[in-house]
């Protein structure tokens, strides 16, 4: 609940868009490399912050 106020907070969310992509890809990339090392604590870490801004991501589309 706490996030979508924030979410609804947020007064340019077309702004956070872009950043928030750019995140994703980031984390997807870490987690690629994760996954090639066998880093299983660092693809436990990758998936939470991805399931994160998935969920950010969904909020501010919703707006």
């Amino acid at each position: 609940m706490e996030d979508v106020i924030k979410a609804f907070r947020c007064r340019e969310p077309e702004k956070r868009i872009p950043v928030l992509r750019l995140e994703l890809d980031y984390e997807l990339a870490l987690l690629h490399e994760a996954m090639v090392e066998k880093n299983t604590h660092r693809i436990d870490q990758c998936k939470a912050r991805l399931r994160e801004l998935r969920q950010e991501m969904l909020m501010l589309e919703a707006l």
